[in-house]
């Protein structure tokens, strides 16, 4: 019974790693595990749908967030940031890449709007930066630490998400934990990526990178590399209506009430005609669908694993085979962590299944709920920065590539796998071992 979980999660992995779709692989890994734990097909899929109620909070968020972000990029807000950079940023490469690892930090919790900004801020910039010279791989790795680091360490916007993510996966499991602890609990191990971000900045990427593209020989006014956008009463609006969305939410700890309040505001205060209100929650629900239901079908995912009881079997085999050695039993964890994520493409879908799995096994090993959560955490996060499958890659690469001189794996993976996830494994250890 115990080679069920492995069996299951390394099917799920292979599934992701030759394409095919993450929710169908999730799918058929799900049955697959049923069927190897003695349900049928019909019982493994009542018992996957029974369990994917639990993460329907956190997918619901993500739908509303989406909505949120697609209303502030339909009222123009962005191109004045984008003059703004242009304008004030111009020849200044290293300040040009902090102030971009700023704005997409502020993405995920501020104004958490994910991915939608790069395509709206960093095709005008192009120019620009192969004008600077500056190495597009520093670009890949300024907005990826932005998308990513923030969930980690603060619990707002996604970050919200995501350690409540991890505080329901531990209390599932029979861990007990507060949200206080499990954001004490990240931020030894989203430290070790702001030391990844400083190297990729100024050491490994510092030095200027001919473009791959042909400038042209006259110099290219900067300030015509975006639309001229001039702040009126609408974008005012759209800034009270974030305001508000995030009084709500920091208030109530409830990411959906901020987003409806932020979604309901900006229609109230006209800074989007109500006739738009269809077309902005169609394009919501484009944008963050997928990995909403990523994450209800990885949460039926690890109920199959629980109820089947193959969890228990491999709990007490991993206690009986690795014993009480931490160290070990936490590099293992961390392995296997960042090959699960890496598969799935996505740290918050990949929360459920690593908590049912670990946690048990850290429980039976003695760690401590904070060096759990720890785990739990920066395994979830491990893969997610590299993953060619992740939003955190995809997203830079969208932007980074509007001219086609920007390659996905080569230039934005291979940089943030290895500027990230080495960094946060070995922090995400440290932490398990001194919590």
């Amino acid at each position: 019974m115990e080679w069920v979980v492995l069996l299951a999660v390394l099917l799920m992995t292979v599934l992701c790693l030759i394409k095919v779709n993450v929710i169908l692989s999730i799918l058929i890994s799900t049955i697959a595990a049923g069927l190897m734990a003695g349900l049928g097909v019909i019982e493994s899929v009542e018992v996957m749908v029974a369990g994917m109620g639990n993460a329907a909070n956190t997918a619901l968020s993500y739908i509303l967030l989406g909505a949120f972000a697609v209303a502030i990029s339909y009222t123009g807000i962005t191109k004045i940031l984008v003059n703004f950079l242009i304008r004030i940023l111009t020849g200044k490469k290293t300040m040009m890449l902090l102030a971009l690892t700023g704005v997409a930090c502020l993405s995920q919790n501020v104004v958490p709007v994910h991915i939608a900004f790069i395509p709206i801020l960093i095709p005008p910039l192009l120019k620009l930066f192969d004008q600077m010279r500056v190495d597009r791989r520093a670009v890949a790795l300024a907005l990826t630490f932005g998308l990513k680091a923030p969930y980690v360490m603060i619990p707002a916007g996604f970050g919200l998400i995501f350690q409540n993510l991890i505080l329901n996966g531990l209390e599932s499991n029979g861990a007990e934990i507060t949200l206080h602890e499990v954001t004490l609990s990240m931020l030894i191990p989203g430290s070790g990526m702001i030391i990844g971000l400083l190297i990729g900045l100024f050491i490994t990427y510092r030095k200027d990178k001919t473009p791959k593209g042909i400038l042209e020989k006259d110099n290219i006014k900067t300030e015509a590399l975006a639309e001229e956008a001039v702040f009126s009463k609408q974008h005012l609006f759209t800034i009270i209506a974030i305001v508000l969305a995030l009084a709500v939410q920091i208030i109530t700890q409830n990411l959906i009430l901020g987003a409806l309040t932020g979604i309901i505001a900006m229609f109230l205060l006209v800074a989007l005609p109500f006739k738009d209100l269809d077309r902005v929650m169609t394009s919501g629900i484009s944008m963050m669908g997928t990995i909403s239901f990523v994450i209800l079908v990885a949460a039926g995912f690890a109920n199959v694993l629980q109820e089947t009881g193959a969890v228990t079997a491999l709990v007490e085999v991993s206690s009986s085979a690795l014993g009480d050695n931490k160290p070990l039993i936490a590099f293992m964890l961390l392995l296997l962590g960042l090959i699960i994520t890496m598969g799935i493409g996505t740290s918050f879908g990949t929360i459920p299944i690593i908590a049912a799995l670990f946690v048990p096994i850290c429980l039976a090993a003695g760690f401590s709920p904070l060096a759990t959560a720890a785990l739990v955490g920066t395994a979830g996060a491990l893969g997610d920065a590299g993953s060619p499958a992740s939003d955190s890659t995809l997203g830079p690469t969208s932007g980074l590539n509007a001219d086609g001189n920007h390659d996905h794996i080569w230039d934005t993976c291979v940089p943030t796998f290895i500027h990230y996830n080495i960094p946060l494994f070995i922090f995400g250890w440290m932490a398990a071992m001194f919590l």
